[in-house]
């Protein structure tokens, strides 16, 4: 198979969100969209399905359904029935038919702080509460649960966007911190919608658990999304898949969805099913891949940046560094970078108030362009008067 992560490949003027973002001259960094191309398996099985020449409404692939069942129960235990899993066009989509279902204008919902902006924002589309739980750091930079806010936040809403690992701190929550947030929602009555996304990306031999695996208890009150398209830079093509045990909890989810949220596209399920079936080896390559970046950016950061203050990630491709000892002016190191340094970093206010003085980093990129990203950022702060 092939496993080249170095080549560089020219995506401007490809209809890329990412890199029509900003001027030629700067580096785009902001997004969680990867510049490395989809594994072969996925390429092939695309160009053959395009090569059919009939792109019409499509049936639920079963193949795919008991393939990732499969994968499920070989890499976390997790024994799913097939019924119990579903395709949808987005993740962000199945946080939003999940509102949907388990709330009415005025309720609350809890989201954790910082946080990604369609989670953050999805409370606006439905009439609720924002109820905000707070991260806190630790001395070492580490992320951790602030367990005071997080069950202040809990008493009286009725949901709660768990994003594991999470976006962007790339935290990885341990069973011990799951099954202390699942407790606290059971005992509050809060129905939990868990955006497990980055699920595959594990750097440095991380372990995802998915929250539904803890306990009957808790699977019978979690609505799970997975996803292959941040794994296999699948993104464009709209495809997901949510699980959900409780079968009464299932049907709400598909009443709620009817309408709004519809079937995954012909192409979408032919990836989906490629990727899960066939590039295990691709994806093994790639998370050495990205820890090596991981590994690399944090070296930088350290000997020529060292008022950039970042917790490795756990998982995901994602760097959150913190620039407020850098003392900008201004204060935003989102503007200071792309006019200093030319390169596109993601706003942190964007994700909250915690966000403020903070950038994120996204390294899924070929070590060249990594390296030329943070050569120009370390160059234009050693320029500074």
């Amino acid at each position: 198979m092939d496993l080249d992560f170095d080549t560089v490949y020219e995506r401007r003027g490809s209809d890329s969100s990412k890199w029509s973002r900003f001027d030629p001259d700067v580096i785009p960094m902001p997004v969680a969209d990867m510049d490395f191309r989809s594994p072969e398996p996925v390429r092939q099985a695309l160009a053959d399905r395009v090569a059919h020449g009939f792109y019409g409404y499509a049936k639920v692939n079963e193949e795919l359904l008991e393939v990732f069942s499969r994968r499920l129960e070989r890499r976390y235990g997790w024994r799913v029935a097939t019924e119990a899993i579903a395709p949808i066009p987005g993740v962000i989509a199945g946080i939003n038919a999940g509102l949907r279902a388990l709330t009415s204008p005025g309720d609350g919902v809890v989201v954790q702080h910082p946080s990604y902006p369609p989670i953050l924002n999805s409370w606006e589309h439905h009439g609720l509460v924002r109820r905000d739980a707070q991260l806190r750091t630790a001395e070492s930079g580490r992320y951790e649960i602030d367990w005071e806010s997080f069950e202040a936040a809990c008493a009286g809403s009725k949901a709660f966007i768990l994003c594991n690992p999470h976006n962007p701190v790339g935290r990885v929550f341990s069973p011990e911190e799951l099954r202390r947030m699942a407790e606290i929602c059971l005992a509050h009555g809060l129905t939990i919608i868990s955006d497990e996304i980055h699920c595959d990306l594990m750097l440095g031999g991380s372990k995802h658990t998915p929250l539904a695996t803890l306990s009957p208890e808790i699977a019978a009150n979690t609505i799970t999304l997975m996803a292959p398209s941040k794994t296999f830079n699948l993104a464009g093509l709209k495809a997901s898949l949510v699980i959900i045990e409780n079968e009464d909890l299932r049907a709400r989810f598909e009443k709620a969805k009817s309408g709004m949220v519809s079937a995954v596209n012909v192409l979408g399920m032919t990836a989906m099913l490629a990727a899960y079936r066939d590039c295990d080896e691709w994806l093994d390559g790639l998370t050495s891949y990205l820890t090596a970046n991981r590994d690399r950016l944090h070296a930088v950061l350290q000997e020529r940046m060292p008022g950039v203050r970042s917790y490795p990630a756990e998982g995901t491709y994602l760097a959150w560094l913190d620039c407020n000892a850098l003392d900008l002016p201004g204060g935003d190191p989102f503007a200071w970078f792309l006019e200093n340094a030319r390169v596109g970093l993601g706003e942190g206010p964007n994700f909250g108030p915690m966000g403020e003085g903070f950038v994120r980093l996204n390294f899924g990129c070929p070590r060249a362009l990594l390296d030329d990203g943070l050569d120009r950022m370390a160059r234009a702060l050693a320029s500074r008067p």
